[in-house]
């Protein structure tokens, strides 16, 4: 099957596409590479274009003819988003929509979304399911709501069968160490850990410490991005074994508060860092824990590293990597 991929030079996207090339599957990766990085996908894969260019897009996609397409390209930090909102709504839900225009001009039926949990905002209930309402507290999560909004619609005039995955939050590196989070100023709460134990950062800043959970600090469902990977291969294949549009949780349904977290890092460097705790981040739930049953009853998936030891592990690995290397990792882009 050709499949066409958007940020697949990304972190969750270039790990996928490993994923799916071992499945024997044709790709093209479409990236403008502006958090992603060319080395993270395999030669002749790549294409560099933006989302906003729908002339170019088009034509891509006329050349490359796929069955199918993958659509990870997003702006996705939280707090940026509060900051900087139209500039989330112009890429998130414009750039989708630009796509979608090209899709369906093409004939590309078969749609996967990289949707996230940001969707949900605070839920009334945990683990959440996909039945939950929609409140997205931050612009961020609006604007892939939206997007979801979207994509829903069209399905229902008959022009697109689409798979909505809803990530929690999303960690660790590939086991074999050939990929991994690639950020100059990463925000996630593990990558941000280590390389305050690494040295590569001063301190690491815990965001509220008064929220409603057992020791104040915000919970996460964190799942390993090689899982959370193979979601998309067999999500795929649902799509083109006739599966029906819909929306499906990817997380473990448990998680680990931010001092869990640090604790975790801690024990895997063996040594202690500093860290400041500081007032709430904007746009942060206390909590969210995935119900991903219904992942698991309709493609049959099944978390091979659900430990947050390993993903903390695999993580740090790509990051010692990445120390070694200098910065031509993090700062190469063509």
């Amino acid at each position: 099957m050709r499949i066409f991929i958007t940020g697949g030079a990304g972190y969750i996207g270039s790990h996928t596409v490993k994923a799916l090339l071992r499945q024997g599957h044709e790709l093209l990766v479409y990236d403008n590479l502006s958090t992603g990085h060319s080395w993270a996908v395999p030669a002749g894969k790549l294409f560099a274009g933006d989302l906003a260019d729908k002339a170019l897009l088009g034509e891509v996609l006329a050349t490359f003819r796929p069955g199918a397409a993958i659509h990870f390209a997003a702006l996705i930090e939280v707090e940026e988003s509060v900051r900087e909102p139209l500039k989330y709504y112009r890429n998130n839900v414009a750039g989708t929509l630009n796509l979608l225009s090209a899709l369906t001009e093409n004939g590309v039926r078969n749609l996967i979304y990289s949707s996230t949990a940001a969707v949900y905002g605070t839920p009334e209930s945990l683990p959440v399911s996909e039945e939950a309402p929609l409140n997205p507290i931050n612009p961020y999560g609006s604007s892939k709501a939206m997007a979801e909004r979207i994509i829903a619609d069209l399905a229902k005039t008959g022009a697109l069968n689409y798979l909505s995955l809803r990530y929690f939050n999303v960690a660790g590196a590939d086991p074999e160490g050939d990929l991994g989070q690639a950020y100059q100023n990463p925000t996630h709460l593990i990558t941000r850990a280590i390389r305050t134990a690494l040295g590569k950062q001063t301190l690491l800043k815990i965001y509220g410490t008064d929220y409603p959970t057992f020791d104040g600090t915000c919970i996460r469902d964190y799942i390993h991005v090689a899982d959370l990977a193979w979601a998309h291969v067999l999500a795929l294949e649902y799509l083109l074994e006739g599966g029906g549009s819909a929306v499906m949780n990817c997380g473990y349904g448990r998680g680990f508060s931010v001092r869990e977290v640090v604790a975790a890092v801690r024990e895997a460097a063996g040594f202690d860092f500093p860290v400041e705790e500081t007032g709430r981040r904007p746009g942060d739930p206390p909590a969210l824990v995935a119900d991903p049953g219904k992942l698991k009853a309709e493609t049959g998936w099944r978390p091979q590293y659900d430990d947050l030891k390993f993903i903390v592990k695999t993580a740090w690995q790509w990051e010692k990597t990445l120390l070694k290397k200098g910065d031509v990792l993090l700062g190469e882009k063509t």
